[in-house]
């Protein structure tokens, strides 16, 4: 078992930053690709980054690219999400999850995560 907790979320105006944190508890952190999502209200879990186990490979969904950064700490057991350049539609709960299987065809796929933490709320106000 993985335990995910993220924190870092809040409020920040039109182009502000966040940096969220997803801190990993329980198995070896460094044995998982590590991934954020993002969820809107009434809106399906989509994609936003992901992070090979040992952070060489970062893939970002097209919506993010240039303004989100992801990056990972094995030895602090938690990944990172630097958001600069926030806009109104970034707004949802951000979630990290821990793949311990998925190759990097599937990350931006939700189904290859076995563990979920509870999320975080993110709002941009414009």
């Amino acid at each position: 078992q993985v335990q995910l907790v993220e924190s870092g979320g809040g409020l920040v105006q039109d182009g502000g930053s966040l940096r969220l944190s997803c801190a990993a508890s329980g198995r070896p952190f460094s044995s998982y690709s590590m991934g954020w999502f993002l969820q809107a209200p009434g809106q399906e879990r989509d994609f936003v980054a992901a992070i090979s186990w040992n952070g060489v490979l970062r893939v970002y969904a097209d919506s993010v690219k240039g303004r989100f950064t992801i990056s990972r700490d094995n030895a602090k057991n938690t990944v990172y999400l630097q958001m600069n350049s926030l806009k109104a539609e970034d707004t949802a709960v951000y979630y990290c999850a821990a793949a311990g299987a998925a190759g990097s065809s599937r990350y931006s796929v939700r189904s290859a995560y076995e563990y979920w933490g509870q999320g975080t709320q993110v709002t941009v106000s414009s």
